[in-house]
């Protein structure tokens, strides 16, 4: 099979019923694609039978066109191998599209009522990262991952048969992976489910907006923390939810907050195992006054794990799921940090009354996950890979985080850093009168990624404050970040 047989040219469309020469129409369609960038420099032409083949012309036409843009100095002829595209092409060619009276001022189109009021209520979300740097929050250990393990398990399974890794998967999830993952809930999480219950989903943020369009009706009250995760807001939000910002102290949500502002509600979303993003663990009697007061509204709560795997503490709190008898709460879970974040991979465990609703769902309108990517994390599971790793990166977040302590354990006039029992991030509040924007800005230009408390607040909190991600970086990079943001104008003492 010949792997480089030139670039498919076939947008070229040849006017029959024309008086202009089709020799003209082809050397003006293949001039028009070299300027505006269908090719790139050094790219390989068709060969002249194939292109004549393709477009449904004469071998002769095309070698006129292509003798004549080779004149011009557009294309290159290399004896042997081909016609090529011209490397000066590159400074020749046009940075927009040639104008066009017709389009000068295109009508907006119309959107659905449900998309104008989340474009008018959408919080601002950062650009999620790709490259760990200090104080970076939404990237694991990337540098600790193991990369050999992976590329083992890759291969073993791009080595099956096509149909198992090419065509279409179940669109609840791999079962296997499902099983998976009951099994680490019941015995890691203690949480008492079963696969059926388990429904694969491409990352945290899908399952965000399937619940919200499963669940939601338009105005709908959802307690939601304030401070909390922009991009969960934002799903709710689009499914038309009217969010009740609920304050969150030491002990996690407020319930009482909550009551006090909507009583009934429909549905409550909590982050109980690692506050995002002050970092607080929600004690029990939180846990259980929220579970009372679902169950008093008819509510359900949506549970976000999304780091709670990562607990350096002394015994870590249950997930709410495991002391959720009466089937309120909605559980969902990501690989994103516990594994890495490309993998879009997460899954919902919903209460045992909603599996048919959402299995039919699911078959109905969800294309599902890559098979491929779901049985190699379903190995790594079961091959005991996960638990080793998930082992290391505790040690290894307790030992960031302790860095970042000791880095900032005399500069708390100016940061009051919290320690945080779990994850990789947490929270250093700033004076009264500090410019939260400005030192967020200054840190940006001096290579240091921190977020200003205010971009999660849906309403002020009355404090400022700054969230300091530390698992992505080494205890080095962390003493260096500390040491830039000492020199911060803003931050001057």
């Amino acid at each position: 099979m010949k792997t480089k047989a030139g670039a498919l040219l076939s947008s070229i469309r040849i006017d029959r019923d024309t008086d202009r020469k089709i020799s003209i129409q082809l050397y003006m369609g293949l001039k028009e694609i070299l300027l505006s960038g269908g090719v790139n420099p050094g790219e390989r032409l068709p060969a002249s039978r194939t292109l004549a083949k393709e477009i449904g012309v004469s071998r002769t036409t095309v070698i006129d066109a292509l003798d004549r843009l080779t004149a011009e100095g557009l294309l290159e002829a290399r004896v042997g191998a081909g016609t090529f595209v011209s490397a000066v092409l590159s400074g020749r060619r046009a940075t927009a599209p040639t104008a066009d009276p017709r389009y000068a001022s295109p009508a907006a189109p119309r959107l659905s009522h449900a998309a104008t009021h989340a474009q008018r209520h959408f919080a601002p979300r950062a650009w999620l990262p790709h490259k760990s740097q200090a104080f970076i929050t939404a990237l694991p250990a990337l540098d600790l991952f193991p990369m050999a393990h992976w590329a083992r398990l890759s291969a073993r399974h791009w080595r099956t048969g096509r149909e198992t890794v090419m065509g279409y998967g179940h669109p609840s999830g791999y079962h296997g992976l499902r099983e998976a993952i009951a099994t680490h809930l019941n015995a890691a999480r203690g949480i008492k489910c079963s696969p059926d219950q388990v429904f694969i989903v491409a990352g945290a943020q899908q399952a965000f907006f399937l619940i919200s369009a499963l669940l939601l009706n338009p105005g709908d009250p959802v307690w939601f923390e304030n401070p909390g995760a922009i991009g969960a807001r934002n799903a709710f939000v689009a499914g038309g939810a009217s969010i009740v910002p609920v304050a969150v102290d030491d002990e996690g949500l407020s319930v009482a907050d909550g009551l006090g502002k909507a009583p009934h509600f429909r549905l409550a979303f909590a982050t109980p195992s690692h506050q995002q993003p002050l970092g607080h663990v929600m004690t029990l009697p939180r846990r259980l006054a929220l579970l009372q007061a679902a169950e008093d509204a008819d509510a359900l709560i949506v549970e976000d794990d999304y780091d709670g795997e990562f607990y350096y503490g002394n015994q870590p709190q249950p997930p709410l799921k495991s002391i959720d008898t009466r089937e309120r709460v909605i559980y969902v879970g990501t690989f994103s940090k516990s594994l890495f974040p490309s993998l879009r991979l997460g899954f919902i465990l919903v209460p045992r009354g909603l599996v048919n609703t959402f299995a039919e769902v699911s078959a109905s309108w969800l294309s599902g996950v890559p098979t491929a990517t779901q049985a190699i994390v379903t190995d790594f599971m079961n091959e005991g890979l996960f638990a080793t790793h998930i082992r290391l990166m505790r040690r290894a977040y307790k030992a960031r985080h302790d860095a970042l302590v000791e880095a900032m354990a005399d500069f708390s006039d100016r940061i009051d850093l919290r320690p945080t029992a779990s994850g990789f991030h947490t929270v250093g509040f700033l004076p009264d009168a500090a410019d939260e924007e400005r030192i967020v800005a200054e840190a940006r230009d001096k290579g240091i990624v921190v977020a200003g408390l205010s971009r999660y607040c849906a309403t002020p909190v009355g404090r400022k404050g700054l969230v300091l991600g530390f698992g992505g970086v080494t205890p080095e990079e962390i003493r260096r970040g500390v040491k830039t943001l000492r020199a911060l104008p803003a931050l001057a003492g």
